[in-house]
């Protein structure tokens, strides 16, 4: 992953999602954070065999894509960086992405947890992590093969990121029924050293 907090401070500047040409995001990373912008490549750890062995390489969380803070109205240099390819939109105006979800792939890729490539998921049951390094993010709750993942999805991307999650730390909060959870429930106190709280099957992919 990479950061940098150099970049544009107009008070215009908002999140984007930058298309890529193929295995160009780190390359265009690279070059964003040369000219000073905020920027964001989340990357996640893949496994492969090689000559007989298996090595690990980082990889770019969603293929083709990386995020970058700006002014709309002074897109052009980011549009001029070698291989750049689009700025997400709607016709020709760059649709910007909510903070919330950059901050919570911000959260995911530096609480330490195995994070991967996840297929996109419709907004749905929802819960939230309520204690741990993922503490106040947001997403769906899955089960996928013996283990507990809380899915993020990025409505611009059409793309998700599933990280794994200790399933005694997140409360649901809302259902495809729409029923949130009342305002005392969400306000219960809640630590890890409470009792597990157990989800029912609409929760449970």
């Amino acid at each position: 992953m990479h950061v940098s907090f150099d970049g544009q401070n107009s008070d215009a500047a908002r999140w984007y999602a930058v298309q890529t040409r193929p295995k160009h995001e780190k390359s265009v990373s690279g070059f964003l954070e040369g000219k000073g912008y905020e920027q964001l490549l989340p990357l996640y750890q893949s496994w492969h065999r090689h000559s007989g062995r298996i090595q690990g390489v980082h990889l770019p969380l969603f293929k083709g894509y990386l995020f970058c803070r700006f002014d709309p109205q002074r897109r052009l240099p980011i549009l001029m960086t070698p291989g750049v390819t689009m700025i997400l939109g709607r016709g020709r105006q760059p649709e910007p992405i909510p903070s919330e979800e950059i901050a919570q792939i911000q959260a995911s890729c530096d609480s330490g947890l195995q994070v991967t490539p996840w297929p996109y998921l419709e907004r749905g049951d929802l819960v939230r992590v309520e204690c741990g390094p993922l503490q106040g993010v947001e997403g769906i709750f899955v089960n996928e093969k013996n283990t507990s993942c809380l899915v993020v999805s990025i409505e611009i991307l059409r793309r998700s990121l599933a990280v794994e999650v200790d399933r005694s730390c997140v409360r649901p909060i809302a259902t495809q029924r729409g029923a949130a959870f009342s305002s005392a429930e969400a306000k219960r106190p809640f630590c890890a050293g409470a009792p597990a709280i157990l989800l029912t099957p609409s929760f449970v992919a």
